[in-house]
């Protein structure tokens, strides 16, 4: 049991109700006289459910047992997301709707790592970069220089990242998973 309302970070999984929950924003509060507390938004990894929940210094909270293992993201039919354990090579799914947002980063065979609640797998962390063909972009304009400005670019998943305006439809480039933004061009 942690005991500290400092070890209440965003990222953070609490295990709440028996279930395990992200905390997705935090606020600290100290009012006068009061014991100091800590205002949550608490996502349920599993179900998505978001909650709002103050904790109390001395109140009693649990965070969860978190397992990492590497695996490979195979292909997704709309409604589940199919992967491979790296090590086991035991196949598994995860539900769309529960990482929806890392989806727009993940082609067949990319290598990513799946956060496991007792042992069941809930949720995948990305590479802190990926490289993406780009599928779809207007052309440069004759004068278009590395300095000059950015331009849509629709990637092989579907993601739209802005590029430079020398890249052309083909090209692969990294992009950044965290911010959605162009990085660098990769080696084809």
């Amino acid at each position: 049991m942690a005991q500290s309302l400092s070890d209440l970070k965003v990222g953070q999984v609490l295990k709440y109700a028996g279930e395990p929950y992200i905390i997705v924003w935090n606020s600290f509060v100290k009012m006068g006289r009061g014991k100091p507390s800590m205002r949550t938004k608490l996502r349920g990894v599993a179900n998505g459910k978001v909650l709002d929940k103050t904790f109390v210094a001395g109140e009693d909270f649990e965070l969860a047992n978190i397992e990492k293992t590497n695996a490979q993201y195979l292909y997704n039919d709309g409604d589940l997301a199919y992967f491979m354990d790296s090590e086991s090579y035991e196949q598994f799914e995860l539900p769309v709707a529960q990482i929806e947002g890392a989806l727009q980063y993940l082609n067949d065979g990319t290598q990513t790592i799946i956060t496991r609640f007792e042992s069941k797998p809930i949720g995948v962390e990305l590479p802190p970069k990926v490289v993406l063909a780009v599928t779809e972009t207007p052309p440069g304009l004759k004068g278009d220089t590395a300095q000059g400005g950015t331009k849509p670019a629709t990637m092989e998943t579907g993601i739209v990242v802005s590029v430079p305006l020398f890249i052309e439809v083909g090209e692969k480039i990294r992009v950044n998973t965290e911010t959605g933004d162009y990085v660098e061009r990769a080696n084809n």
